[in-house]
C-alpha cells in the first residue's frame, strides 16, 4: 500500500468562505473550494463536458459545470444531475496551521 503524499498548495486565507482557488499539485490542476465550513479539492475538469470547473457556480457543498450546468458533490465527486453521469476526481485535504495541503 502506498502512503499518501500531502503537498502544500495554498494558505487558508487565500480561499475564504464561498471562494475557489485553482492550484497545481502532482501534475494535476486542482480546484480548492471553501464551502460548508470546509475546504474541498477536486480535479478542475467536468466528467461530462471536459470543461474547466473553476468558472462554475459554487454553492452549499457542490460545484456546477459552467457549460451544461451539471452539479457535482464536492465531498464525493458524484454527479447530482444530468447530463453528467460519471464522478469527478476528489483529493483529500488537510489544513496544517494556516496551510492547505492536498494528497496527491
Amino acid at each position: 500500500m502506498t502512503e499518501k503524499t500531502f503537498v502544500a498548495v495554498a494558505k487558508i486565507d487565500e480561499v475564504p468562505a464561498g471562494a475557489k482557488k485553482l492550484v497545481e499539485a502532482g501534475g494535476n490542476q486542482i480546484l480548492l473550494c471553501n464551502t460548508k465550513d470546509r475546504v474541498f479539492a477536486v480535479r478542475n475538469l467536468c466528467s461530462h463536458a471536459y470543461e474547466a470547473l473553476d468558472c462554475g457556480r459554487l454553492r452549499n457543498g457542490w460545484i456546477s459545470c459552467p457549460v451544461h450546468g451539471a452539479r457535482f458533490d464536492l465531498e464525493t465527486g458524484m454527479p447530482m444531475n444530468p447530463p453528467a453521469s460519471m464522478p469527478i476526481d476528489t483529493f483529500e485535504v488537510r489544513v496544517v496551521d494556516d496551510t492547505i495541503e492536498v494528497a496527491v
